[in-house]
């Protein structure tokens, strides 16, 4: 592809996230505001998925693994 084609992949898709997010009606301080809130909401969402998503992981393959006849892990050492 084309540098030329890619940037305008990159436009159409900026266009589309301003149709479905309707903020292409917005003042440009407005939309300014609702970008730096909707990228920091999913910059939390995607850390907290890293942060805590493995735990319950792990968790539930416990949990499922003693369920179903899995040897428990001996808590004397």
């Amino acid at each position: 592809m084309e540098i030329k084609h890619v940037k305008d992949y990159i436009y159409w898709l900026y266009y589309q996230y301003l149709l479905i997010t309707c903020s292409y009606v917005l003042e440009p301080w407005e939309r300014s505001m609702f970008h730096t809130i909707t990228v920091t909401v999913f910059a939390m969402v995607v850390y907290t998925a890293y942060v805590f998503v493995p735990i319950h992981i792990r968790l539930a393959f416990e949990f499922f693994s003693q369920l179903f006849g899995g040897q428990p892990e001996s808590t004397v050492s």
